[in-house]
């Protein structure tokens, strides 16, 4: 007597249909293929549209902070300059009026003990 091992065949199914479930699985995963193939051209214009926008956007912002480091420099080059001619105005003022200096300054000092308590 024959006895039987209890496995099935190796299509998985009835006997004879291994090979259609194959092809279909086949099938199936080649028409994924083409549709993630599909999407992903449809999808590149718009990934490539929105990249260089940001690298647009981020070229513009890289050029307003260079402008702008510039405009600073250039601006504290001129407060520099003005702030050594104040401080030699006021020192040739304080030379040529040594007791007027004085009085001005003991007079903002009141002024400002005043405002301060």
């Amino acid at each position: 007597m024959e006895t039987t091992s209890g496995t099935l065949p190796s299509g998985g199914g009835t006997p004879g249909n291994g090979s259609a479930s194959a092809s279909a699985i086949g099938k199936a995963s080649a028409a994924l293929h083409s549709a993630i193939d599909d999407a992903a051209r449809k999808a590149k214009p718009a990934i490539d549209k929105y990249a260089t926008m940001a690298h647009d956007a981020t070229d513009k912002l890289s050029s307003a902070g260079s402008q702008t480091a510039d405009w600073m420099s250039t601006k504290g080059e001129s407060l520099s300059a003005s702030q050594k001619k104040l401080v030699e105005d006021t020192c040739a003022y304080v030379s040529a009026n040594p007791l007027k200096s004085l009085a001005m300054a003991v007079a903002a000092g009141f002024v400002l003990s005043k405002l301060l308590k």
